[in-house]
């Protein structure tokens, strides 16, 4: 297809599609004369891989050319590409400064990691988000809210479970990285869309006799 139809199917405007190119985010399409290339299905799959991850996602063009770098490596083992896809999806947080909350929020953390068995180790950097969280919990005077962190911990494994359990159906390689890159972005956006849904539903149950006056 020429990029004109590759656009249309897409909804990713001609000149975008040219810059995600030159970026290295699309491979170019093959040269069907000096002023003329075509495309395939992988070119449509991939535009869609990046609209969901910039714009679902919300991750920058940078980030994104890491995420397709770890899902692009045939090199390495499926478990290991997963993570790595997986860590460069994470946001770094906090300045390096090791305070008061931040050395209790790493202890729990690290307590939390061994009691569940969790084969993570803790540098990793959703470890390190989660530090950043419960620091910041503990300095805006709610500490007591990760009370509910075990709680949450069983929430995060049910929910890690049901996105492995779509993964492991793709029987293709590129599929299932794929998958679960998708699934951390796009799926991210969804349960905290579903949590929001909860909490209003949750509230109006809760509160109900404030709305009665």
């Amino acid at each position: 297809m020429r990029i004109g139809e590759l656009s249309r199917r897409t909804g990713v405007p001609v000149p975008t599609v040219k810059y995600y190119v030159r970026e290295g985010l699309l491979p170019p399409g093959e040269l069907s004369s000096p002023n003329q290339a075509s495309y395939d299905d992988g070119h449509e799959r991939r535009l869609r891989l990046i609209r969901a991850l910039l714009e679902v996602g919300g991750l920058s063009v940078a980030a994104i050319g890491d995420v397709l770098v770890a899902i692009d490596d045939k090199e390495q083992p499926v478990h290991k590409l997963l993570g790595e896809a997986a860590r460069r999806l994470v946001p770094e947080y906090g300045d390096g400064v090791d305070d008061a909350e931040v050395v209790l929020a790493r202890e729990r953390v690290t307590r939390l990691i061994e009691a569940r068995g969790w084969h993570v180790h803790a540098g990793n950097k959703a470890a390190d988000a989660l530090v950043a969280a419960l620091a910041s919990l503990a300095r805006a005077g709610h500490g007591a809210f990760a009370d509910q962190l075990d709680d949450y911990a069983e929430a995060a494994e049910r929910v890690a479970r049901l996105d492995l359990e779509y993964t492991a159906r793709q029987a293709d390689r590129a599929d299932l990285v794929e998958a679960v890159v998708v699934g951390t972005v796009v799926g991210d956006a969804m349960f905290a869309a579903l949590r929001r849904m909860a909490q209003v539903d949750a509230s109006s149950r809760l509160f109900a006799e404030d709305r009665a006056e």
